[in-house]
């Protein structure tokens, strides 16, 4: 009678240990995931009970929370939302959260451990728990003007402090308004989010840090680089015929305007943005020099995961013709707005690509620094001879060529234009990037405008995108 008794003692024995390990698993090791689980409604429930904090763009709250009368006790709220969107993305019951709202859900829900101790004085004293403090590197001077600039066209503009690698801009257009996705009407709030996630215009698409496209010309500034790199000067005389056949095939590549001659300088290749001097260049150059020089800039890398970017690509193993295409960013060349800002801010930097950063500094609800971020050297893409000297070569574009649009008064601009055609049957991508300083400030910008209402040209980016870009700048340097 006893064998049987101590059996059934050790069974249940075993499956109160089974019942503890697994308690402990899922507390220890699991907790995290499961928190974060976006189907798990208690801690939804928990989260949208609780005080967020705010996303500020200077002293202003471009997120914040406000008390609620219904069954959840705070409402997330975005002024100027569509404005902001592709920075502080959303926090909804149904959808979980995007961007700045997704990547530090932790410390704007104040459950991140650094609160810990905030927490525990909170639960002691009975006072509400509040959420910390995320402070953005946005100018919203130049937030706004880069919005009005690019008004009602589909495209993007990304802004960097080229010193820091501070985010000052990030304007993607057409936008989306996250307060209704956030809404406490669950119903309605998912008709807002399929009626955005399946828009034409894809609204919800984060063109400035997320989408990549052909850059077209201003890619050039890349084969310029790898060109001064390999021992080319500024005067060196670069073939320039009026079209270039394409090695191994039977299509033509011509220029889209007069490149000034047969021979022509490196200057005046770029001036004048000219198709076959830079398709020479590249096959000169060789397609192991290009990429390296691209990945030095940051191509085939991601970039701000903070708002999820998209990696730039700079294609492998090219025939000749795919090589000459790609130096003149076409072909597979795919490239961010955020990518090209941090090809001219490296080049406005003496040649020194400091990593761009969204976030300056994370604070407690007592205003404590939890979280400080340090400007970071990504790579030295050039040195600083060479580097100065494309800084000048811009400049001449900026000044006789075709990037004249992009100017300032009074201020030194480097720019250049590009247009960048991804499928014959739609209209071309206008670029441009550039960078500016005037006293101790200084600004690099790339804009780009999809299905631009233009010929198929180089100066279509100056005609386009260059005002929107200079319009930018404007707003930085004050």
């Amino acid at each position: 009678m006893n064998k049987p008794i101590r059996r059934i003692a050790f069974l249940a024995m075993l499956m109160f240990a089974l019942l503890l390990a697994n308690g402990t698993y899922l507390t220890v090791v699991r907790q995290d995931s499961l928190d974060a689980n976006p189907y798990n409604r208690r801690v939804r429930d928990e989260e949208f009970a609780q005080d967020r904090g705010p996303i500020l763009v200077g002293s202003t709250a471009i997120a914040s929370t406000k008390p609620s009368d219904d069954r959840f006790r705070y409402q997330r709220v975005y002024s100027d939302g569509p404005l902001y969107a592709p920075i502080t993305g959303f926090f909804s019951y149904d959808h979980g959260s995007s961007n700045l709202e997704s990547s530090y859900n932790s410390e704007l829900a104040g459950t991140d451990g650094a609160l810990f101790v905030r927490r525990l004085i909170d639960t002691v004293t009975n006072k509400a728990p509040q959420g910390a403090t995320v402070q953005t590197t946005i100018d919203a001077a130049a937030q706004e003007a880069a919005a009005k600039a690019l008004g009602n066209q589909k495209g993007a503009v990304a802004a960097l402090d080229p010193t820091t690698g501070a985010v000052l801009a990030m304007v993607t257009s057409p936008s989306y308004d996250p307060n209704k996705i956030a809404s406490h009407d669950v119903t309605a709030a998912d008709k807002a989010y399929d009626t955005y996630i399946n828009a034409s215009g894809s609204p919800m698409s984060n063109r400035a840090a997320r989408e990549i496209y052909p850059p077209g010309s201003t890619f050039k500034l890349v084969t310029a680089a790898a060109a001064l790199a390999d021992g080319r000067t500024p005067d060196t005389m670069i073939d320039s015929p009026s079209r270039l056949r394409l090695p191994g095939t039977t299509t033509y590549l011509p220029n889209e305007n007069n490149c000034g001659g047969t021979r022509i300088t490196l200057t005046r290749a770029l001036d004048v943005s000219c198709n076959t001097a830079f398709a020479n260049l590249g096959l000169s150059l060789g397609q192991d020099k290009l990429r390296a020089q691209a990945k030095a800039f940051g191509f085939d890398a991601r970039h701000l995961d903070d708002v999820g970017g998209a990696a730039s690509q700079f294609p492998d193993d090219l025939n000749p013709s795919q090589l000459a295409l790609s130096s003149i960013g076409q072909f597979d060349v795919a490239a961010s707005p955020l990518q090209m800002a941090m090809v001219s801010a490296a080049i406005a930097n003496d040649g020194k690509l400091m990593d761009p950063y969204l976030v300056s500094t994370v604070r407690g609800p007592d205003l404590s620094v939890i979280d400080r971020h340090t400007p970071t050297e990504l790579s030295q893409p050039m040195t600083e001879q060479n580097a100065r000297a494309l800084q000048q070569m811009m400049v001449s574009v900026v000044q006789q060529g075709t990037g004249g649009n992009g100017a300032i008064s009074g201020v030194e601009v480097g720019g250049k234009t590009g247009t960048a055609q991804s499928d014959p049957n739609r209209k071309p991508f206008a670029w441009y990037t550039s960078f500016a300083r005037s006293g101790d400030k200084s600004v690099a910008v790339a804009v780009v405008v999809e299905d631009a209402d233009i010929p198929r040209q180089d100066i279509a980016g100056g005609r386009v995108a260059a005002p929107i870009a200079r319009a930018t700048m404007q707003a930085v340097l004050g």
